[in-house]
């Protein structure tokens, strides 16, 4: 079990990584391949928009087609589009590329934690399973900007995506470990049929429109909200396999946790897009400063993740530690909203980092246990793929939304605005952030109590527990 768990959670800090690791590139990228400004953010976007859009169709893979081969399948996809991308010689090439590696990632990261929750049964086992699949998407998020930093500056931003093609092509070999009759049962033309083809067109069209219409343009966002209300329609009277089974939503803690997950994403997606900025633009950061600027993030995420949330799950109520770990990273949010030239490191950054680290390791893992608890074995791929829509759609959504709120004036002659006008922009969006935790906060005190209070959990993954009751 523990080398299971160890080629998961390398695939999902594969992906996870590539949310953020362009960030600190971007500059370079522009000057190498001739973006101008209103596309270069389609670098970032054109993997964030096509990961979030399709992750219920790839949750629903993993339940039709089994879940080693949509494993695989999603995991070659995205290390070819890797190598495409570190390989592109234009503007178009590399944003279908990024967009490439967005669909594969859609389909690897449901099957990644469905085959997580088939291996480890409700309980103590998996619920330190899931601790350590979350530190480590966590930590890829953390860590993309410092990779990013150390690989533009050291080597060239083509290496932030070739980097993939050796972890992708070990863990494609290692992918026979994973058992393969796992999510069977709906293969071949009968598993066509079923699949919600109609479904999964409206969810990702909607989607899509939704996010880029929140970056400025009403009208596309308001058919993307039409969208995907027929996307709802259709989902309660498909036939065979809905992306979402409508029976999969009943429970409080699945709806109304995908909630918190939701803005909960909106808040902890977006802040490195700001922080990034912040770095460079208001304090005068270079790329490897910027990188390692995000180092208090990664450690404290990932030790709180790892040992401080899983410690206290044995001891307090999940929903109590997901609202407190809203509440202290709406703390840190605050905090980071005073950002402004000339301030030390500690001020600025640092501080902030404490407690942005500390809230988002503290609500993580218990949400994400709370939202996968309780599901039938047939539906877990889609409740995963719901999951990380909620996270990702979140992100990609707050971020279009933030953009537009706080785009200030430019400096004389069209050129960038001076570094004080800009932190006003950019504290204005944690500030957003900061309320948007804080309603996450008073979501998360609704969701149901846990009905069973679970046993000290192993101090390391696969140490066999006492018992292991359902939570």
């Amino acid at each position: 079990m523990p080398v299971v768990l160890a080629l998961l959670c390398a695939a999902q800090f594969m992906v996870v990584l590539d949310v953020s690791v362009v960030n600190v590139a971007l500059p370079s990228i522009q000057h190498a391949l001739g973006f101008d400004a209103a596309h270069l953010a389609w670098v970032g976007n054109a993997y964030a928009l096509s990961f979030g859009a399709l992750l219920l169709l790839g949750g629903r893979l993993a339940d039709l087609y089994g879940h080693r081969r949509v494993f695989v399948a999603g995991l070659a996809l995205f290390t070819a589009a890797s190598l495409a991308g570190g390989l592109a010689d234009a503007p178009g090439a590399l944003i279908a590329a990024r967009a490439g590696q967005g669909v594969g990632a859609a389909i690897l990261v449901p099957a990644t934690l469905t085959i997580l929750t088939a291996a480890f049964p409700e309980g103590p086992r998996r619920t330190r399973a899931i601790a350590v699949w979350t530190a480590v998407s966590l930590a890829g998020g953390t860590a993309g900007n410092l990779i990013g930093g150390a690989l533009t500056e050291y080597l060239s931003w083509r290496w932030i995506l070739l980097i993939n093609v050796p972890i992708g092509l070990g863990c494609l070999a290692a992918a026979r470990l994973l058992a393969p009759g796992q999510g069977r049962d709906g293969r071949g033309r009968d598993g066509l049929r079923r699949l919600d083809v109609l479904g999964a067109v409206l969810a990702g069209s909607g989607l899509g429109a939704l996010a880029y219409g929140l970056s400025g343009a009403p009208a596309v966002a308001l058919a993307g909200a039409v969208v995907l209300a027929l996307f709802a329609l259709v989902e309660v009277r498909v036939a065979g396999a809905p992306l979402i089974p409508p029976p999969l939503l009943r429970p409080r803690q699945v709806w109304l946790g995908n909630t918190v997950m939701l803005l909960a994403g909106a808040c902890l997606n977006p802040m490195w897009y700001f922080l990034t900025l912040s770095l460079q633009n208001v304090l005068g950061y270079g790329p490897l400063q910027t990188g390692l600027a995000f180092l208090p993030h990664t450690l404290l995420t990932m030790l709180v993740g790892l040992r401080v949330a899983p410690w206290l799950m044995r001891r307090a109520d999940d929903r109590v530690l997901i609202a407190a770990g809203a509440l202290i990273g709406a703390a840190g949010f605050w905090w980071q909203s005073r950002v402004a030239p000339g301030q030390d490191y500690l001020t600025a950054i640092g501080g902030p980092a404490v407690l942005i680290s500390l809230g988002a390791g503290l609500l993580n893992t218990p949400l994400t246990v709370t939202v996968t608890s309780g599901v039938a074995p047939a539906d877990a791929g889609a409740a995963s793929g719901l999951m990380n829509t909620a996270k990702q759609i979140g992100g990609a959504l707050g971020l279009a939304a933030l953009v537009t709120l706080t785009a200030g004036p430019t400096g004389v002659g069209g050129g960038p605005a001076p570094a004080h006008v800009l932190a006003i922009g950019y504290g204005r969006a944690f500030a957003v952030l900061a309320l948007v935790l804080v309603a996450a906060a008073l979501l998360a005190a609704a969701l149901p109590r846990r009905r069973d209070s679970a046993p000290d959990a192993p101090s390391v993954p696969g140490e066999p527990a006492d018992q292991q009751p359902a939570r």
